[in-house]
């Protein structure tokens, strides 16, 4: 039996206005804790999180692998804290080093370390491998599903339509 099923059946019985949304949420949600159980798997090999690799992922993608803290709290979508943090950890590694920007100097940088850029690589291989957790999803399927979940970001005014 699908629980979540189940619960749009109970919904339509009492709230059918509402049951398609609640199932939707609710499949959102357990797809998230699904494919960020089998991410987490992929990268435990690696010692990281997923949010440790999605920070190490955004400085390799930089030309000169360093981002000031804050611009990657927006391109992370994050909380400043959080980056602080996930850095903090990184650096204990010497995946990742705080530096001061040379173009300003109030500015703390997080730059790649060569041990961290091996790392994100090798990270990223296992992902890849592991089709970021929906091995057998056939590539259309993972567009569509992207595009979807646009829309919900657009409608929580994340983004614009356009």
């Amino acid at each position: 039996m699908d629980p979540i099923a189940e619960a749009h059946r109970q919904w339509s019985a009492r709230w059918p206005d509402h049951a398609d949304h609640m199932a939707a949420v609710t499949s959102v949600m357990r797809a998230q804790q699904l494919l960020l159980s089998r991410v987490e798997a992929a990268l435990k090999p690696h010692g990281l999180t997923f949010a440790a690799y999605e920070a190490l992922r955004l400085l390799a993608f930089t030309r000169s692998g360093a981002l000031p803290m804050g611009k990657m709290g927006v391109r992370l979508m994050v909380h400043p804290a959080s980056v602080t943090n996930v850095i903090g950890r990184l650096e204990g590694r010497g995946l990742v080093e705080r530096r001061p920007s040379p173009d300003d100097r109030r500015v703390v940088l997080a730059a790649l370390t060569p041990a961290g850029r091996e790392v994100a690589e090798e990270a990223t291989a296992a992902l890849h491998e592991a089709a970021f957790g929906m091995p057998g999803l056939p590539a259309e399927q993972a567009a569509g599903i992207s595009a979807a979940l646009r829309a919900v970001r657009v409608c929580a005014g994340e983004l614009s339509d356009s």
